[in-house]
């Protein structure tokens, strides 16, 4: 017997689409794992991120009878699904929230020296605040380059963009990001010498 799971997607869809629950629960367990850290990393935290890709799954499969390969791959539809669900999340919470950071940072360093894994913490921490100060459209690109690593083709297909006009838009965001990256650190250390200022005020 053929394994449902050794079966390309192609072939997977057509049974899932005639009501085969085991094709799609082979797509569920192929894809879950994406669509999970796609989504936890535009929400930010684990609870809403595990409840957002139920959604996603349960509106595929209540409308896979309806899907159709239109030169897109089935992990785009599911992808855009997501994206939706994403942003009707953040108009509903009307504010975007940051990754939690213990959870994804913590335990990471490890090279013998506490004091260079605090300074590689603090600059990963500041990194993370700076992305989430980009548009969602570009937080999107960075999390689909740099999290899921796809190619600047597949990144297209997803965002309904060319893949001349995702190169372009990756070349924006890197400015802007390194940009804001520079003008947060000047903000941090500002903070820094007015607390030293204040503390030599207190001790003179």
């Amino acid at each position: 017997m053929t394994i449902v799971s050794d079966l390309g997607d192609e072939t997977i869809l057509a049974q899932a689409a005639q009501g085969d629950g085991d094709a799609f629960g082979a797509l569920y367990e192929r894809y879950v794992s994406r669509i999970y850290n796609y989504i936890y990393y535009r929400t930010g935290n684990a609870y809403d991120a595990e409840d957002l890709t139920a959604r996603v799954f349960y509106r595929a499969m209540r409308h896979i009878g309806n899907y159709r390969d239109r030169g897109l791959p089935f992990s785009a539809w599911l992808y855009r699904i997501a994206h939706n669900l994403v942003a009707n999340w953040h108009r509903d919470n009307s504010r975007r929230k940051e990754v939690p950071l213990e959870e994804g940072m913590h335990g990471r360093f490890t090279s013998g020296h506490p004091e260079h894994d605090l300074l590689q913490l603090e600059e990963q921490e500041r990194l993370m605040r700076v992305i989430h100060r980009l548009t969602p459209e570009r937080q999107q690109l960075l999390i689909l380059k740099f999290v899921e690593h796809m190619s600047n083709a597949d990144i297209g297909q997803i965002m309904g963009r060319s893949e001349g006009a995702v190169k372009s838009l990756y070349h924006r965001t890197l400015l802007a990001l390194r940009d804001e990256y520079e003008h947060l650190a000047l903000e941090g250390l500002s903070e820094h010498l007015e607390s030293l200022d204040e503390v030599g005020n207190t001790n003179s």
